[in-house]
């Protein structure tokens, strides 16, 4: 066992069924923020809820400023699941201004690891009061994600209680399998290579997990651009450390990422996603698991590494699932 703003997106997931989310469609209203929470809510509850997610995929969820067609929405809210740990403070700010009495909004993150877990770092100082909050990126961490949502469903409706629990044990069993998987393929590449330099500081619960080192992120705690000071800071420790390879993203270019890579000679990777899930809706791969085994994949062979372990981790939707504008 393991241990431990174009709106918002309605997502109707219907197991073995055709998705489609009624006018008078009664289910409860479950409303989330980032895609990997949004996936794995949806894939807890499937077809016995309405999963309406705030946060559009390709936005960043730091700067994500909600609309005002999403206080309707939180009006109806059952339930609202937030990453927590500062990350998505206006849509918690309009949630407790909108939701209706009683209703609770559960903060994954902060139900996860307690303060002394907290990671402080390159653009999350301390002195700023934000810990780094990409905890989803340690599947560990997922999986007791995964354990809180089908909980709190279970409080709020029992009736659905054996539901819950049998969709929270595939995807217990598929954590298990992907925590195998990233050790295996981590082993593959020697401690001292297993280094990550990348445009989003995104992976620090990982690399505690699994072994890996932070050189540093690009993209510093205002989300500004980096100085120069900072940029030569960089390309020194690159060198320094004999970094090979070095990961952009997929979703927000970085021209100082290219410079780093062109003065150290180091591969230059801009592939990774935050939390931006792979493909488009619909798609096998759009999931909280075919955003992991991407990522993880994509890493360990850039760092020379064998990522076969990886094959074997299954990542689909347990439900049929359709996205529509809310």
């Amino acid at each position: 066992m393991l241990a431990a703003g174009a709106g918002a997106m309605l997502l109707g997931a219907a197991c073995g069924g055709s998705g489609v989310v009624a006018s008078n469609d009664e289910r409860l209203v479950i409303v989330t923020t980032i895609s990997p929470i949004t996936n794995l809510v949806a894939n807890v509850v499937c077809n016995r809820a309405r999963v309406v997610g705030l946060v559009p995929e390709g936005v960043d969820s730091h700067t994500f400023d909600p609309t005002p067609s999403d206080a309707t929405i939180l009006a109806e809210a059952a339930v609202v699941f937030v990453n927590g740990l500062n990350l998505e403070l206006p849509s918690v700010a309009l949630a407790e201004a909108n939701l209706a009495d009683g209703v609770e909004i559960v903060s994954l993150g902060g139900s996860t690891v307690s303060p002394e877990e907290y990671i402080f770092d390159l653009s999350f100082p301390e002195a700023r009061g934000d810990p780094n909050p990409h905890l989803w990126t340690n599947p560990l961490y997922a999986l007791r994600y995964a354990e809180i949502i089908a909980n709190t469903m279970i409080a709020l409706d029992p009736a659905g209680a054996p539901d819950y629990r049998q969709n929270l044990r595939r995807l217990e069993e598929r954590f298990e399998l992907l925590d195998t998987a990233v050790r295996q393929a981590s082993a593959t590449i020697a401690v001292e290579r297993r280094l990550l330099l990348t445009y989003h500081d995104s992976f620090p619960y990982f690399a505690r997990e699994y072994g890996w080192q932070i050189v540093g992120a690009i993209q510093p705690s205002d989300f500004a651009e980096p100085t120069a000071r900072e940029v030569a800071d960089l390309i020194d420790q690159v060198r320094a450390q004999n970094v090979v390879a070095i990961f952009g993203s997929a979703v927000f270019p970085s021209p100082v990422l290219e410079v780093i890579a062109a003065e150290t000679g180091a591969r230059y990777v801009d592939e990774l996603r935050d939390d931006d899930l792979p493909g488009d809706p619909g798609d096998p791969d759009h999931s909280y698991f075919g955003l992991m085994v991407f990522d993880f994949r994509t890493m360990v062979e850039a760092l020379g590494g064998d990522a076969s372990a990886l094959d074997d981790v299954a990542t689909d939707n347990f439900c049929d699932s359709a996205i529509y504008d809310g």
